[in-house]
């Protein structure tokens, strides 16, 4: 059995029936070349077929009695492909909005916990819009749970699902497998209180959680007279971080990804998720001028940095970092905001030395991490203070030749992330076969008029175009203040201390 990670674990711990924490895709296929429609039986054979190319698809969870630790996943002995998988069928005329419509539904529905955290919706009777007109095709939507993958190693999950050839392969039987047998109660009891002797920390966990029920009331009214540490929460004030709904839906703005490479060829010393976060700064701000909402600051964003070995990769779990990032939406110019983006970037710690985020959980167990963050809500500190930032933003690479399904082309894929209270917009942007698609997980009852941001994602593309032509050479390279270069650095210092200070109160 393999133990979760505090990180994951923390994913586990988050989730509420309005804060489902999967991450979703919705994958499109063009089935128009195939002789015969792909028939929902000849899917659910060939998945059988690739079931191995993932542990976390049999696995599930297995709670520790009493919430002594962490979860182990196990083998699952009663695995049954049929639980995870359903039939929709749009009709003759299903359109996308149809479609989208249909997944924003089963987005919304957190996964069963007593069987791997993984489903998958077949939808028929699907029609692809193109330039030459409608053609067939179907769709499948994808949940998977953060417990499980990053949206790093999710991508990877779903490239050795799909295929590399437009030649439909026979669908081979499936490998064998046995499944290893499940840990006993007692086995997993005393694993815990092993852990527990190893991990100091986690009995200081365990007496939180278990005088939870009864405490947080106290807990809260004591912090409601404490002063925050306000220099951390330098993030304005934004719709985005209000109390969101179980509502979900996610709006896509498709691009070429060649014109992103120009910008960056233009600029000069900068990356392409530079441009990615420059495009989506200068969006974010014409969005809210259409609120008539103006920040005294600029947005900060939450960016999760992988640090998947190259040479060693594990296909589950989550395994990134994440750093705090300036926008630089208070630069009037959009093509000089991108290099002043990529300066805070890399005076950022994170991003030059790629620490894992088990820097703040092995301080902060995933009970107490959970904890903060459902306080953080609770207590709305992003309302009546300031956030600690305003939207998390994602650049998830992907493949750029074409992928395939028994023939079916995949011609285009659309992805979710998990919003929580305080957090009603994250943005992920997917590549693939030469196509940028900006997704933005959003609550509709925080973020109105959420139907603007394809159009305001193209206007705001052709405004850098237009400024990085005219940029010059030194613009935006200015050093930025110390302020920006630190919050990361601040935040993560604070936490420390603030452990370091209870650890030492501990031992007296």
């Amino acid at each position: 059995m393999r133990q979760l990670s505090e990180l994951d674990a923390s994913f586990l711990y988050l989730e509420s029936d309005t804060t489902p924490m999967h991450i979703g895709g919705i994958y499109l296929f063009d089935a128009s070349g195939l002789s015969t429609p792909l028939a929902f039986s000849t899917f659910v054979a060939y998945l059988r077929s690739r079931l191995h190319v993932a542990p976390l698809f049999r696995q599930k969870l297995k709670e520790i009695p009493f919430r002594l630790g962490r979860p182990y996943w196990v083998d699952d002995a009663d695995f049954s492909i049929e639980r995870h998988l359903a039939y929709v069928n749009l009709g003759t005329h299903g359109k996308q909005s149809s479609l989208m419509s249909l997944a924003s539904r089963i987005l919304e529905e957190p996964l069963k916990r007593d069987r791997p955290l993984w489903h998958i919706t077949f939808v028929d009777g699907f029609r692809i819009e193109s330039p030459d007109g409608e053609k067939e095709g179907f769709a499948l939507i994808v949940k998977l749970h953060h417990a499980a993958i990053d949206a790093f190693s999710g991508e990877e999950i779903m490239g050795k699902l799909l295929e590399y050839t437009p030649t439909p392969q026979p669908i081979s039987a499936p490998r064998p497998w046995l499944p290893r047998q499940e840990p006993s109660e007692e086995r997993v009891f005393l694993q815990a209180g092993a852990n527990m002797l190893r991990t100091p920390m986690q009995l200081a966990s365990l007496a939180f959680n278990a005088a939870e029920a009864t405490t947080r009331g106290l807990i809260q009214k004591q912090l409601h007279r404490l002063p925050l540490p306000l220099p951390l929460f330098t993030a304005p004030q934004s719709p985005f971080n209000r109390q969101i709904t179980a509502n979900r839906q996610i709006v896509s703005s498709r691009l070429e990804l060649s014109r992103l490479k120009a910008i960056k060829g233009a600029l000069g010393d900068v990356t392409l998720n530079d441009v990615v976060l420059g495009l989506c700064a200068e969006t974010l701000s014409r969005y809210l001028a259409t609120q008539n909402i103006r920040t005294e600051t600029s947005l900060v964003a939450m960016t999760p940095i992988s640090v998947r070995s190259s040479s060693l990769r594990r296909a589950t779990g989550n395994q990134m970092s994440a750093m705090l990032l300036d926008l630089a939406t208070a630069e009037p110019d959009p093509a000089a905001r991108i290099r002043r983006i990529h300066r805070n970037a890399v005076d950022s710690e994170p991003y030059r030395e790629a620490i894992a985020a088990d820097r703040l959980t092995e301080l902060l167990p995933s009970t107490l991490l959970a904890l903060s963050a459902r306080l953080y809500s609770e207590l709305q500190v992003a309302q009546r203070y300031q956030p600690l930032f305003n939207v998390p933003i994602t650049n998830v690479p992907g493949p750029q030749v074409p992928l395939y399904l028994q023939g079916a082309r995949l011609v285009q894929q659309y992805n979710s992330a998990p919003l929580f209270d305080s957090l009603g917009l994250v943005v992920v942007a997917v590549s693939y076969q030469g196509q940028l698609t900006l997704n933005f997980t959003l609550c509709p009852d925080v973020v109105a008029d959420c139907d603007l941001l394809p159009e305001l994602v193209s206007r705001s593309l052709e405004a850098i175009e237009a400024a990085a032509a005219e940029l010059g050479p030194e613009q935006g390279n200015e050093q930025p203040s110390t302020a920006q270069q630190t919050l990361t650095d601040e935040l993560l210092g604070y936490l420390e201390k603030m452990v370091k200070g209870g650890l030492e109160r501990f031992r007296r």
